[in-house]
């Protein structure tokens, strides 16, 4: 092979989409693509003659990756892995990933060829779009429930006025009282489930706004007693959003933490309930499965106990609550605005760190959800 032909093929391997990564013998790093340094965060100098154990790193021990590896230098056998986690400066990362055996020349030691695909994009893609079609059934089944119980709520309300003008007694006043009052605070909680039938009135939105207005809010409402921390990106563009819509977004999720925070004292022991309100550029988000190139993030983050762990896949879904209170329909309801403005919210937590992030493309189609 001559000197220009080396060089074309260098430039193609470097030039692929897919991760490429040589591995001698020993296990060591022979070679990697520019994609694979990407993936790794490290350059080829760097990488060269480290265990190559080190960037395929299992954080289980589900499968041994050096018993395989050894294998298919013996053997010459190669083998795929779907759906792999592997660990990259302590984040888990999701690939499909396969090994073969290089015989090329002679003089060259066998080498194993690892091809690395991401598949993090794709993952969340379709976890995206199970939430979105699981969200929409529950909403629509939470919707027909609040109007089954509408109709005769009404009934019962009106037989208990009538009841208690028949009897004129004041010693039953009381009962019918009680009645009138749970009967109309279940009135309340339908129309909740309902969820409000006004379309949403779309202008360009400076996204600071509604944030000050809820910092505002909750500041007056806890007396300053939670420290409320902001970080803006005060460069970022207008949204094209509702905002009273945004406002109640954001202050059902600054609502939750706070009450989470003042619920849980006893968490806060050696430090202070702090509340964190952040705004950032998000470049290439994948928003209800489209790629956008970048969009508005904003981050409202607690250091309170953070939500229970069984339902943290579940939150967003009607009806499901980690407090005795709770009714589990602000987050429901919070989340089917952001799809009405072609956005999404995530939600990451830990105990002393829970971040819900709210995404706004800077576009938007305003199709209904």
């Amino acid at each position: 092979m001559d000197q220009d032909s080396t060089i074309d093929y260098r430039l193609l391997v470097d030039n692929l989409a897919t991760a490429i990564l040589l591995v001698d013998s020993n296990l060591n790093i022979f070679y990697l693509n520019s994609s694979c340094e990407t993936l790794f965060d490290i350059s080829l100098l760097r990488a060269a003659g480290q265990p190559v154990l080190n960037l395929l790193h299992v954080p289980s021990d589900e499968f041994n990756t050096e018993e395989a590896l050894n294998n298919s230098i013996r053997t010459g056998q190669p083998y795929t892995r779907r759906e792999a986690t592997i660990n990259v400066n302590f984040k888990d990362i999701h690939v499909d990933y396969s090994v073969s055996l290089l015989n090329y020349s002679k003089t060259y030691h066998p080498l194993l060829l690892i091809e690395l695909n991401p598949i993090d994009r794709m993952l969340k893609i379709s976890k995206e779009e199970k939430f979105v079609q699981q969200h929409q059934v529950a909403r629509q089944l939470i919707r027909g429930v609040a109007h089954e119980i509408k109709n005769p709520l009404a009934g019962i309300r009106g037989a208990t006025q009538l009841l208690a003008r028949s009897l004129n007694d004041p010693q039953y006043a009381e009962f019918t009282d009680i009645i009138i009052s749970e009967v109309d605070r279940l009135r309340v909680l339908a129309d909740t489930m309902l969820g409000s039938r006004q379309l949403p009135s779309y202008e360009p939105t400076n996204i600071h706004e509604p944030l000050e207005r809820v910092r505002s809010l909750i500041s007056n409402q806890t007396k300053k007693k939670i420290k409320i921390t902001r970080d803006y990106d005060l460069s970022l563009p207008d949204v094209l959003a509702d905002r009273d819509q945004l406002i109640q977004v954001i202050l059902n999720i600054g609502a939750n933490a706070v009450q989470a925070m003042t619920e849980n004292k006893e968490f806060f022991v050696d430090h202070q309930p702090e509340l964190f309100l952040r705004t950032r550029i998000q470049r290439l988000v994948t928003i209800n499965s489209v790629l956008n190139r970048s969009a508005v993030r904003i981050d409202i983050e607690d250091n309170g106990p953070g939500v229970p762990e069984d339902i943290l896949e579940s939150v967003f879904y009607p009806l499901v609550t980690g407090r005795a209170k709770g009714t589990g329909l602000g987050l429901s309801i919070a989340q089917n605005i952001m799809h009405q403005h072609n956005g999404m919210i995530e939600c990451q937590s830990v105990p002393g760190k829970t971040i819900f992030s709210l995404y706004l493309p800077w576009e938007s189609n305003h199709v209904e959800k």
